[in-house]
């Protein structure tokens, strides 16, 4: 897939405000809107989505953690913003940060702080809070957006487990979701039951046939589900279900997962 096209594009916008030497973010906006960067969109690729999102976040964070001048590294930041703001795309594809590029972030905000550049920090802080950030390890030098993009796909499973486990803890429903209801239901008990109780009446009937007319009650000795037939069929029904469940959210039943705060440092300095 060939994304310099719009590669080029972020490159000439970053460079208009790098030249002024714009610091803030309306002005990154009023050159946005100017050039009406929004339809950059517009020829998106049909397909591979999450790697087209990814590659122009890319791009962008690469001037952001740039060793350019200050207004070229906001100009990646304020743009970064921007793609992940305007993006057709719903639910919204979150932006794919390294553990070094959050080192690069954090001085970033630094240098922001220390030039009384106050929206920058106060943008990052609202790119936390409304989780547009997924943390990983592939970094932008080391690895390429194909990477990227299968390390996100790997953390979102994570914490689908996660939410997964907040969802069912100390609850019963985890419980029914793991539980074989054969065992529950004593399968193998109900159908030495049902079995005994089939002979049982097929005897009766003979015996009464050889003193009595039986042609009314004869109806009773056809063969019909047994109680444990149908048990076992809501069994089977109850499995598949099951089995769907952990194919449609993709969880599988005994998954370990270790949280990782990857930000706190950050943040704290977002507090200060």
């Amino acid at each position: 897939m060939d994304l310099s096209s719009f590669k080029l594009d972020i490159d000439e916008l970053l460079a208009v405000f790098a030249e002024g030497e714009f610091v803030k973010l309306a002005d990154f906006k009023r050159f946005w809107m100017a050039k009406k960067f929004s339809y950059i969109y517009e020829a998106r690729p049909t397909s591979n989505s999450a790697f087209f999102m990814q590659s122009l976040y890319s791009h962008s964070i690469g001037h952001m953690v740039s060793q350019g001048s200050l207004s070229r590294r906001l100009g990646g930041l304020y743009c970064l913003y921007c793609l992940y703001e305007t993006q057709p795309y719903k639910p919204c594809f979150k932006i794919y940060l390294s553990l070094g590029d959050l080192k690069r972030l954090r001085i970033l905000v630094v240098d922001a702080k220390e030039n009384s550049i106050g929206v920058a920090p106060a943008l990052v802080k609202r790119m936390l809070d409304k989780n547009m950030i997924l943390f990983g390890f592939v970094d932008l030098l080391g690895g390429s957006v194909t990477q990227r993009v299968d390390e996100i796909t790997k953390l979102q499973n994570k914490r689908a487990q996660i939410a997964y486990d907040k969802l069912f803890a100390n609850t019963r429903i985890e419980d029914y979701l793991h539980m074989d209801l054969g065992v529950e239901m004593e399968l193998g008990t109900l159908k030495k039951m049902s079995k005994e109780y089939e002979q049982a009446k097929e005897f009766a009937i003979k015996e009464a046939s050889e003193k009595v007319e039986v042609e009314d009650i004869k109806h009773i000795q056809e063969t019909k589900k047994t109680a444990s037939t149908v048990v076992e069929e809501i069994m089977k029904e109850w499995d598949t279900q099951k089995e769907q469940f952990y194919n449609q959210t993709g969880i599988s039943r005994r998954n370990e997962i270790v949280a990782v705060d990857a930000f706190d440092e950050l943040e704290q300095l977002l507090r200060e």
